[in-house]
């Protein structure tokens, strides 16, 4: 399938690397469905984006099996088919083991990892029909080598989860033509840092700094395209986990 004709769902994609992802997407004429929680704010993106004709969106928290489902019944809908979902949408962030509550620990669950189990759920039932696919989700390096100083085990558990349901889909979906992949940045340069300073983080990569948005999209981009990849961790951390400095 070439470029100009696939369709493409990409959850979380109001904002940092899910947006970068999208735009990738459209400058190759690819058609896309964006998401995000925040209606108004999503409208505007997609409305920024241009080429209106080949961007859709949905406005919905993940965690909920029906926001999925409306993602996919629209690619079809507008598009024909779902012949890509990246699963980028999740929240992360650091706070000592014993001081995570309950709730802490289901927002990350249902947010992360049931998020995305329940989308992906959704786009596999299309994606079976149409014999082919591919699944590219954003985890993280941190679940192969921890930071010192940076606890986050309640988002680090979410996370992990979904390194495992990447491999185990990568061996249950092959017979029938549906790729399942995952790109784990490092530490990278999104709002999702809000004020801090981020390039304070580019010590702990070989390469000494933070990787850029665009970096994280082009992996995503690879991954959809290699049609001899499956269940592949696919490491952007500028040799954080190679190095262990």
């Amino acid at each position: 399938m070439s470029s100009s004709s696939r369709s493409v769902v990409i959850t979380g994609s109001s904002s940092g690397i899910g947006l970068e992802v999208a735009r990738a997407f459209l400058e190759q004429g690819a058609n896309v469905v964006l998401n995000g929680r925040d209606p108004n704010r999503l409208a505007a993106v997609a409305a920024s984006l241009g080429s209106s004709d080949r961007v859709a969106w949905i406005a919905g928290d993940i965690g909920r099996r029906q926001t999925g489902e409306a993602l996919v019944a629209t690619s079809v809908e507008r598009f024909g088919s779902v012949d890509v979902l990246v699963n980028n949408a999740g929240t992360f962030a650091p706070k000592p083991f014993l001081e995570v509550t309950e709730a802490d620990l289901d927002g990350y669950l249902d947010g992360n990892l049931k998020g995305t189990y329940l989308t992906t759920q959704a786009a596999v039932r299309q994606m079976k029909k149409q014999r082919a696919g591919s699944i590219v989700s954003i985890g993280t390096v941190l679940t192969d080598h921890s930071i010192g100083g940076f606890a986050a085990s309640a988002p680090l558990v979410s996370k992990g989860g979904i390194h495992a349901l990447t491999v185990s889909l990568a061996a249950e979906l092959a017979p029938y033509g549906i790729r399942v992949n995952l790109v784990a940045p490092g530490v990278v340069r999104t709002p999702l840092h809000a004020n801090a300073d981020v390039d304070a983080f580019g010590g702990v990569a070989l390469l000494k700094r933070v990787g850029e948005v665009d970096e994280i999209s082009g992996a995503v981009l690879y991954l959809t395209d290699a049609k001899f990849v499956t269940g592949h961790v696919l490491r952007v951390d500028g040799g954080f986990v190679t190095g262990r400095p």
